[in-house]
């Protein structure tokens, strides 16, 4: 793996002096070259490729302490929390297998920055809206394939391959373990990499207008060099009003909003169908929904190793909760399996660390809860379309 030294390019903007340095997230030398440079006394503040939940976790990681999952399952952010973590624990892998400590070029930035008593930028975009608008803007099948393979990311004991060694030469975290469908999605791409290097590009814009600099250290993933670059040199007259897009969460087409309602309305239907035929066939088909339904939701729940209580409370929530589009059988889940097994301080502690291994997950009573939540769910939503199927057999039978 080359070490050598990475070599800073400057990019002149009206009367400030941008020094992008490319950073390799697998390389104990991108650290040295952070240092290096600071030291040399030449900046009057310093960016780094860091949004505000990262740099607190990075310089905080005692307030992963200060989750409050109901709030997170009330806001429908558990998926976003269990990427993240999942991310985390892909990037822990790294630092296992190379002896290199998580984002040990960013750390250095930062330290460097505060040891020198100079300002620091957070221009990245908050990781979850990156990762929303990935999502709302791949279509579905796409994102079974993302969530498998950030999910394989993390079960995975194999070594890193080489392949993926010189993509994270090139990238960061986000990019390397979404690399491959990035090559072959260009809406992956626009919403994982272009759009970031614009966005970082308007943070610097809008922070220098607020607070002018002479020279501002940049440090970044060496795949954001070059894009970043272009748009620095692109100056834009309201970059707040173009930061208020790339910040905005696409909204989900109408079709997949109108489709749970469609489906209520489906099932109804077919139950009240069933029953104007005759009543036996209107109750086997009420039958099947539930055991079908809730018995995949209870499944996987129990996969997840929820409480018995929490077992059952799938199976019971489920048919019903797919009724009613605005309330999911996840939640209800994880409410369940908070209320029996409450998380203490310790398991927030711990998490971090836990979620590193595949045992650890299901071990932590935190990551649990979130693994009941969604396996809870998929359970639910596939028991939703295979009993509809099972329901119109019957009734065309």
């Amino acid at each position: 793996m080359d070490d050598s030294a990475a070599e800073p390019l400057p990019v002149t903007v009206d009367n400030t002096r941008f020094t992008l340095l490319g950073t390799a997230h697998v390389s104990r030398q991108s650290a040295e070259d952070v240092r290096r440079l600071l030291e040399t006394g030449h900046y009057d503040a310093v960016a780094v490729e860091l949004c505000a939940s990262r740099h607190q976790a990075m310089t905080r990681p005692e307030s992963m302490e200060e989750l409050d999952l109901f709030q997170v399952l009330r806001q429908g952010k558990a998926s976003m929390v269990a990427a993240s973590l999942a991310l985390g624990a892909y990037q822990q892998r790294l630092a296992d297998q190379f002896g290199i400590k998580p984002g040990a070029e960013m750390i250095a930035a930062v330290e460097g920055a505060e040891k020198a008593g100079l300002p620091i930028m957070l221009v990245d975009r908050e990781i979850g809206v990156t990762l929303k608008r990935v999502y709302r803007r791949v279509p579905w099948w796409q994102r079974f394939v993302l969530f498998s393979g950030l999910l394989g990311s993390v079960l995975s004991r194999e070594k890193i391959s080489e392949e993926e060694i010189e993509r994270l030469k090139e990238g960061d975290m986000l990019e390397s373990t979404f690399a491959e469908f990035a090559s072959r999605s260009e809406a992956l791409y626009d919403a994982l990499i272009r759009e970031r290097d614009e966005y970082m590009a308007l943070r610097l814009q809008q922070e220098n207008a607020r607070t002018p600099r002479e020279n501002v250290l940049v440090v970044v993933g060496a795949g954001h060099v070059k894009g970043l670059s272009g748009y620095l040199s692109e100056s834009s007259a309201q970059p707040a009003e173009r930061l208020t897009e790339l910040d905005h969460i696409p909204p989900r087409a109408r079709w997949t909003r109108a489709l749970p309602w469609v489906v209520v309305a489906v099932i109804l239907g077919a139950f009240a169908a069933g029953f104007a035929r005759s009543p036996s066939l209107g109750w086997s088909l009420v039958f099947d929904w539930v055991l079908i339904n809730g018995g995949l939701s209870a499944l996987g729940a129990a996969i997840a190793a929820a409480h018995p209580l929490t077992v059952i409370g799938a199976f019971v929530a489920a048919p019903l909760t797919s009724l009613n589009p605005t309330v999911g059988a996840g939640f209800v889940t994880a409410a369940i399996e908070t209320s029996l097994r409450k998380p203490t301080v310790g398991h927030l502690r711990s998490l971090r660390a836990d979620v590193l291994s595949a045992r650890g997950w299901w071990r932590n009573r935190v990551s649990r809860i979130l693994l009941v939540f969604l396996l809870s769910t998929l359970g639910s939503a596939a028991g939703t379309y295979l009993a509809g199927f099972r329901i119109f057999q019957q009734l065309l039978a």
